[in-house]
């Protein structure tokens, strides 16, 4: 049971703004916006339909979102998917199989009355999870499926199928039963800084912690994804077993 974890979600380049983490340690997931065109025949939703507490830029209240990952119980979504057209985050989600963990992180904004785990002013924390339900399925691999195939159905919502034209290079389903966002954001950073990669990165991870790790795939081979899985953020911070 590997996993590995990507950043995800809105920042201060895209669209301007992080979404917020919150002094119990909930936070709000804001996607970024769509880049590229969508098909004439699917929707995306915008800024203003998913009803955020976040303040998004207002020429960004009516553009589209890139709604991925999508989360079942998020708004305009019911399934669990992810796709991904950047080779340096879609090889080893591809190496991944059913049943190992995809498991997603973002930079969130604190403020003062951020929990005592959470850095000031912003910091990197994971999100939300898929233990995947079958194994990656290939930009290549759905290309060549027909047009009544399970998988077409599985894939039908999410962000990359709806572009014109199709572009990810690899796809994810997350099995529904054990997916899901986390209500508490689980602190990738130190209380101290938010670039400054906690012990969760740089024991538990493969990578280490140095330089912009925020924006890098963060691998973990069973033991440590089974470690990972069983922490609470007053865990992650405090972690330090080496």
């Amino acid at each position: 049971m590997r996993s590995v974890a990507i950043n995800v979600a809105a920042n201060t380049n895209q669209p301007g703004v992080r979404g917020p983490l919150f002094s119990d340690g909930s936070f709000e997931y804001v996607p970024i916006p769509e880049s590229e065109p969508v098909r004439a025949d699917a929707t995306a939703p915008t800024y203003a339909d998913l009803d955020l507490t976040t303040d998004v830029p207002a020429d960004y209240r009516s553009h589209p979102v890139h709604l991925d990952p999508e989360f079942a119980e998020y708004p305009h979504c019911d399934r669990y998917t992810y796709g991904d057209n950047n080779g340096v985050k879609a090889r080893p989600i591809s190496e991944l199989s059913a049943g190992d963990y995809l498991l997603f992180y973002a930079t969130l904004a604190t403020d003062a009355d951020r929990p005592d785990w959470a850095p000031p002013e912003w910091g990197a924390f994971l999100i939300g999870a898929f233990r995947l339900a079958r194994d990656p399925l290939t930009g290549e691999a759905y290309r060549d499926l027909s047009a009544d195939a399970e998988a077409r159905r599985i894939f039908a919502d999410n962000a990359h199928v709806k572009r014109d034209p199709f572009d990810a290079r690899v796809l994810v389903h997350g099995d529904p039963d054990a997916s899901g966002l986390y209500d508490t954001a689980v602190p990738l950073s130190t209380p101290e800084s938010g670039s400054e990669a906690n012990h969760v990165v740089t024991d538990l991870s493969t990578d280490s912690g140095k330089g912009p790790w925020w924006r890098r795939p963060l691998r973990f081979d069973p033991d440590a994804t089974e470690r990972l899985l069983a922490l609470d953020p007053a865990d992650a911070a405090r972690l330090s077993d080496r």
